[in-house]
């Protein structure tokens, strides 16, 4: 089976990847890599949302599994020790997932997305051992209390 290449412009006005996939296919893609992301395989679980992204075209949909991605891609940079892949990639986490949440969306089964929210926000401004106890602050630039911290931000199970 061969699927259609197509582009679609994004919140920021870039191109961005799109190749459909019906709607059961990406919610197991991303059901899928939230179970990988719990079992700690960051790697894999951001390869295995990357199709459910690329094949939606709805952007609240694209925002929320972009988020998830680069959330995933963090909790990569933070097992390699790469503070700054880290900050990086939970502020985009964070820029990507309140998108969803400010467009209605509540997460995917089982994700309490505002509490999600909340984490990302937590580790971002929270210094970590052996930091110098600084966080982020407008162009306080590596001094994110995410660097350095490779403790995992769960996902937060809501009670559905």
């Amino acid at each position: 089976m061969t699927v259609a290449r197509r582009t679609i412009v994004g919140p920021d006005g870039r191109a961005k990847a799109y190749r459909p996939l019906p709607a059961d296919v990406r919610a197991t893609a991303v059901h899928e890599g939230l179970a990988a992301y719990e079992r700690g395989d960051f790697f894999l679980a951001h390869e295995l949302m990357e199709p459910a992204w690329m094949g939606s075209d709805d952007q609240a949909e694209r925002a929320l599994t972009q988020g998830l991605i680069k959330l995933a891609a963090a909790q990569v940079h933070a097992v390699r020790g790469n503070p700054r892949g880290v900050a990086k990639n939970l502020e985009g986490a964070l820029g990507w997932l309140r998108l969803a949440a400010d467009a209605g969306l509540v997460g995917p089964e089982g994700v309490d997305l505002p509490a999600l929210i909340r984490d990302i926000e937590d580790r971002l401004v929270r210094p970590v051992a052996g930091s110098t106890g600084v966080g982020r602050s407008a162009g306080a630039e590596g001094s994110a209390g995410a660097e350095g911290s490779a403790e995992t931000i769960p996902l937060v199970r809501s009670r559905r």
